[in-house]
């Protein structure tokens, strides 16, 4: 999305995209990096397809429960729909990926997808969570590492208040250890 360096998907073979707010979605950067590299694929919701018109099979639609193969990963589809974020404010489609039954992104809604995960990109900031939700979830799927993910929005101080409060409470239930991972920084499953 837009909050991402434009050369994230830049020579990549596969893009799962969970929905279409700007955060998540870029348009421009998607139809540059097709038009670069025509083996591009783009697994989405329907509304993400919409949107992006005009690019032929290298979109595809997908669901929930749907499974399907992204660059040699083998990826399960869990959720229908983005979290609440006001009830006057329109509920988009959101789609969480499961990757090699191991890593789960679920994109802006805490989807359980009713099968153990070893490692959760974690909703860490957003308009339409609470940091109790967070930890709950975190809880919940109880997950042996969790990844800060969506705290874009977040500058320093308040990273770090976010990050120490679910690291501790992780740590305190001996469940989950939480890792911070910065823009471009990699971690081996």
């Amino acid at each position: 999305g837009a909050l991402t360096d434009v050369g994230a998907v830049q020579g990549a073979d596969a893009v799962l995209i969970t929905h279409e707010h700007f955060d998540h979605l870029d348009e421009g950067n998607l139809r540059a990096a097709v038009a670069s590299n025509g083996g591009l694929k783009i697994w989405t919701n329907g509304a993400v397809s919409a949107k992006l018109g005009g690019l032929g099979v290298a979109v595809r639609v997908v669901g929930d429960g749907d499974a399907f193969t992204a660059a040699g990963f083998d990826v399960s589809v869990h959720g229908e729909h983005h979290a609440v974020i006001h009830p006057e404010i329109p509920i988009v489609g959101n789609i969480g990926f499961l990757i090699d039954g191991d890593l789960l992104h679920p994109g802006d809604a805490l989807t359980d997808p009713g099968v153990p995960v070893a490692h959760l990109m974690l909703p860490t900031h957003a308009p339409w969570m609470k940091l109790s939700e967070t930890i709950d979830y975190a809880r919940s799927i109880a997950p042996r590492r969790a990844y800060s993910l969506h705290d874009g929005l977040l500058n320093d101080a308040g990273r770090g208040l976010y990050e120490g409060q679910i690291a501790r409470i992780g740590e305190f239930y001996g469940t989950t250890r939480f890792q911070h991972l910065d823009a471009g920084q990699s971690v081996t499953l």
